[in-house]
């Protein structure tokens, strides 16, 4: 009985341990480009932890985009598209920072996330709704300070390296 007893607290350790590590946590990335050739300057979050009230696992990253890139984004909006990068492609970012979420602030995220995603016509605007406007609604909605100087609207590094200057609590990491 004893030995049945102390195996249901030993258990009971490891599930509330469990349950006090879980928290899932959002990355700012950058990514700098390499023009002319290969990929544009980029921003965009990832998603990483375990949801607390599930245990749920979670790995993920989403960013926002033209579906094609041509000259019509320049002409105004055309049709965009949420991204999932690949993880080997990870490793090649600017993380500026790590915000830690409760369940509920994940599950706002994602619904925002599924929003962007679902939002028909050409919503996706070099000027008014680019990558560094899809990040910024993701630093808003967890309580972050965000704005959007004109002068940094195709220069993501250097946004989110303006955004941690808002945000001193998140110890952002400066990339130049």
């Amino acid at each position: 009985m004893i030995r049945l007893f102390r195996l249901f607290a030993a258990l009971l350790a490891l599930v509330a341990a469990g349950a006090a590590t879980a928290e899932v946590r959002v990355t700012f990335h950058s990514f700098n480009g390499a023009m002319p050739f290969g990929r544009f300057p980029h921003a965009f979050v990832s998603f990483s932890g375990t949801l607390e009230a599930t245990g749920e696992p979670v790995k993920e990253n989403f960013g926002w985009s033209a579906r094609n890139i041509s000259p019509a984004i320049l002409r105004g909006p055309v049709y965009g598209m949420v991204l999932v990068e690949k993880d080997a492609w990870l490793s090649k970012t600017n993380r500026h920072f790590t915000v830690p979420l409760t369940d509920a602030q994940y599950r706002t995220l994602r619904a925002e996330v599924e929003a962007y995603r679902a939002h028909p016509g050409k919503y996706y605007s070099l000027e008014e709704r680019n990558c560094i406007h899809f990040v910024g609604r993701m630093a808003e909605l967890i309580g972050l300070k965000v704005d959007y100087p004109p002068a940094m609207m195709r220069k993501p590094r250097q946004w989110l390296n303006h955004i941690g200057d808002l945000n001193p609590q998140v110890n952002a990491r400066k990339f130049g």
